[in-house]
């Protein structure tokens, strides 16, 4: 990859694992003045979690301590689910579409969205060591997210070949795509990136896996890192991961990324074919029992 190439997919990589910091101004709980909120976020993949944090200046706002700490817990209490929705609306969905773009389409409402922001975990506002600003922490599930994108109410099956492979059975599928690869249809490499619902196809560009294949309520995929999957235990996993995928995982290496957004692995024909090939394994894919190894980077 060329060094300008290079440096733009570091830069990429920061704006994606940490959104901007943003300033939104709104009414003042109980005044007239208006508030600047400075609200920042940031997704960690591994664990599943959008973390942001809100806060704004007690004197700007005309707030004054002791008396006016309640007034200030309750400004961020009002404010917090719009200070979530840009964080919200960021979450890259698939290859090709943000929770924006869904919005944008009509797929999904602001008071969706806004619903989410309401479910999220708070810890109760707290002042900052200099006591001069009023911060507020939340936590919102991305397992909840990708739920309430889920329209369909049975798993599709998978295709299944016309010529069957002699396959092993498997207690699960992990995809390893933790280096740079090709991006089908390009000249170029770049690392898979998260999202909700990627998608798996294979070499001749057959579709293999998709949101519409697992059962409602599961997750599609689970994100990790490399050093999950080389354990000094008798499947190789850590023990959270063992409990997904079992004692026996099928392990393929990715040979391409593809898409708009680069989220969706490429794995051969062959292994393909070894996933599609029996009842049990195609099981693994309604089950949600498949893991995608990602840069450590791109995850957190």
């Amino acid at each position: 990859m060329k060094p300008s190439l290079r440096i733009a997919a570091f830069i990429f990589q920061g704006i994606l694992a940490v959104f901007c910091s943003v300033v939104l101004t709104y009414p003042a709980h109980g005044q007239d003045s208006r508030v600047s909120f400075d609200v920042s976020g940031s997704i960690d993949w591994i664990r599943g979690e959008l973390n942001a944090e809100a806060s704004f200046d007690l004197i700007q706002a005309g707030i004054r301590l002791p008396s006016g700490r309640f007034m200030g817990e309750e400004t961020l209490n009002d404010s917090y689910t719009r200070l979530l929705r840009p964080s919200l609306l960021s979450i890259k969905v698939d290859s090709t579409s943000t929770i924006k773009d869904l919005v944008d389409r009509g797929e999904l409402s602001l008071l969706e969205v806004d619903t989410l922001s309401r479910e999220a975990g708070k810890i109760p506002p707290s002042l900052s060591p200099n006591l001069s600003r009023m911060i507020g922490r939340y936590t919102v599930l991305m397992e909840k997210i990708s739920s309430s994108l889920v329209r369909h109410r049975r798993a599709i099956e998978p295709g299944r070949p016309l010529l069957p492979v002699q396959a092993a059975e498997h207690t699960g599928i992990i995809i390893i795509a933790n280096e740079e690869l090709p991006i089908h249809g390009r000249h170029t490499q770049a690392l898979a990136e998260p999202c909700l619902f990627p998608r798996i196809w294979d070499t001749n560009m057959n579709l293999v896996y998709e949101r519409n294949m697992t059962e409602p309520g599961i997750p599609m995929v689970r994100y990790v890192a490399q050093e999950s999957i080389f354990r000094p235990t008798p499947s190789g996993l850590d023990g959270e991961l063992a409990a997904l995928l079992g004692s026996n995982p099928l392990r393929i290496l990715a040979r391409e990324v593809f898409g708009v957004n680069p989220t969706d692995p490429v794995i051969d024909r062959n292994d393909a074919l070894q996933i599609l090939s029996t009842e049990n394994n195609r099981r693994l894919l309604r089950e949600g029992r498949v893991a995608l190894v990602l840069s450590e980077g791109m995850l957190r």
